[in-house]
């Protein structure tokens, strides 16, 4: 089982009372993130030969150093990640896909 990292609890009576994990974690715990949509110009990016990461990026009109400034990373750092033969880490597609807006399964072939 994948355990979520970004977990805020909330307590009642000094007890903990609720777990708040973001969206996209909820979907993959409880198995609701099954179907993946993909705007036609981020396919139209890749196409094009942009990584998934690249496209998105691009569909969402931000530069390489505006989506680095997000994650606290240089851009040189984030033409890596966005490199076609990149294999980023689960936590990399993670944080990319928080900056972005998107789930992570948006991030994977």
């Amino acid at each position: 089982m994948n355990i979520p990292t970004d977990v805020q609890i909330i307590t009642h009576s000094d007890k903990p009372a609720f777990a708040v994990v973001p969206y996209d974690q909820w979907l993959q715990l409880t198995g609701q993130d099954t179907e993946v949509y993909f705007p036609h110009e981020v396919v139209g990016f890749q196409l094009q030969g942009y990584s998934l990461i690249a496209a998105w990026r691009k569909y969402k009109k931000l530069s390489q150093v505006q989506l680095a400034d997000q994650l606290g990373i240089s851009q040189s750092a984030m033409a890596q990640i966005e490199n076609t033969e990149s294999k980023p880490t689960d936590r990399t597609l993670s944080r990319v896909a928080q900056a972005l807006g998107i789930t992570v399964k948006h991030l994977q072939d």
